[in-house]
């Protein structure tokens, strides 16, 4: 019988990559795709996986694609409300890789409806993870990160006691400009932060992992995930992204785990999809990966977002909604050239420390309808009063 998965932001990257994957793999039925708003690319994935239901998110675009869908005999739905319209029975597997808060809601939507869910979606975790291990309690549905570093971290310790964990090491290529001071790209446009010298991604998550606010969103979700504290967690540049993390045991034990700059690799471990045979090329290739290791400590003075490490709070709150939702903003503005370099990283450092929100760093959303009010609430702040610093 063939396994049944269900892809939420198929047309993203991580969705491309495991479609890429099922491409070959004649054991899985597709059951679901989604997108926001890639109608094309969402019908073209429909035709060639032979998948009957489709969700797209965008109002507009639903109702513009909507006969196109019908003449190919594919069911299309909008927003995720239907779900439980679509999925009669609990499938093996979901992948999430929806960008943004905005794939909170489906997470928590389509967990009852599935036996495991592997989450690529950082902001989920960063702001519900608290609602999201109820659900997954609730419902005995089986979580997989698939981020290659907390997949890498949940591989390490999956059998071991969280106790004995004294440090968790999180790798970071350094991005584009890695060996240049801060000074020297100020006013560096969006195309070049785009262009990250081993990772293949899309655009926003390309300019976080150039200002390494991606790497601070994943200290953050490391210590939720792994119930870890702050000084449980360090950062290091690995500019040859092999390996992964580093785990320092408090018996004195240290492992890592390694692989290359592919996230097929993840993403099949946790589907349990193997490889049938290995060639000696594949290991005397990353055998001599081994023989050029370094680590160094990322400096604040040309990572200026790593302040923000010593802002986080100890307990969750809402601290990281309000984070994520400013950085959104100004990523997006940086993307359309509205702002620079220098003013997408000094305008979130100054805005996470205004009384206005530092208020609020000591206080929990209950529910995800509390994280929806309070990005709502941090948007019109932003709209009012972002200034820019030139």
């Amino acid at each position: 019988m063939k396994k049944k998965i269900i892809i939420l932001g198929s047309t993203g990257s991580i969705g491309e990559t495991t479609l890429s994957i099922l491409n070959y793999e004649k054991d899985f039925k597709i059951e679901l795709l989604s997108t926001n708003r890639n109608a094309n690319k969402l019908l073209s994935q429909a035709k060639k996986f032979n998948v009957k239901n489709v969700i797209i998110s965008d109002k507009n675009i639903f109702f513009k694609y909507k006969n196109k869908f019908k003449k190919n005999n594919i069911n299309l739905y909008h927003g995720f409300k239907n779900l439980k319209k679509i999925v009669k029975k609990r499938v093996n597997y979901c992948i999430n890789s929806i960008t943004g808060i905005e794939g909170l809601d489906p997470t928590l939507k389509i967990i009852p409806l599935t036996r495991n869910i592997l989450i690529a979606n950082k902001e989920s975790i960063i702001c519900g993870w608290h609602i999201i291990k109820k659900k997954l309690k609730k419902y005995n549905t089986n979580f997989i990160p698939i981020d290659s570093e907390h997949f890498s971290i949940w591989q390490l310790i999956k059998n071991d006691n969280f106790d004995l964990i004294d440090k968790v090491i999180l790798t970071a290529s350094g991005g584009p400009f890695y060996g240049k001071s801060f000074k020297k790209i100020y006013n560096m446009p969006p195309y070049k932060a785009l262009n990250h010298p081993k990772w293949k991604m899309g655009k926003k998550i390309s300019i976080d992992s150039s200002t390494m606010m991606n790497k601070i969103f994943e200290f953050i979700e490391a210590k939720k995930l792994f119930n870890l504290k702050n000084n449980n967690i360090q950062i290091l540049i690995h500019p040859k992204s092999f390996v992964h993390a580093i785990i320092f045991f408090k018996n004195d034990l240290i492992k890592f785990l390694a692989h290359e700059t592919d996230m097929k690799i993840p993403i099949k471990c946790a589907m349990n999809i193997y490889n049938k045979k290995i060639t000696k090329n594949i290991v005397s290739k990353n055998l001599k990966n081994f023989n050029s290791l370094s680590f160094n400590r990322p400096m604040k003075k040309n990572f200026p977002l790593l302040e923000i490490l010593d802002l986080i709070p100890e307990k969750t709150s809402y601290f990281e909604t309000i984070l994520i939702t400013i950085n959104d903003t100004l990523v997006d503005k940086y993307l359309k050239y509205e702002i620079n370099y220098k003013s997408l990283q000094f305008n979130l450092l100054n805005l996470l420390k205004k009384p206005y929100f530092t208020k609020y760093y000591k206080l929990k959303p209950n529910d995800i309808y509390d994280i929806i009010k309070m990005t709502k609430f941090t948007k019109s702040y932003l709209e009012k009063n972002l200034k820019k610093y030139d």
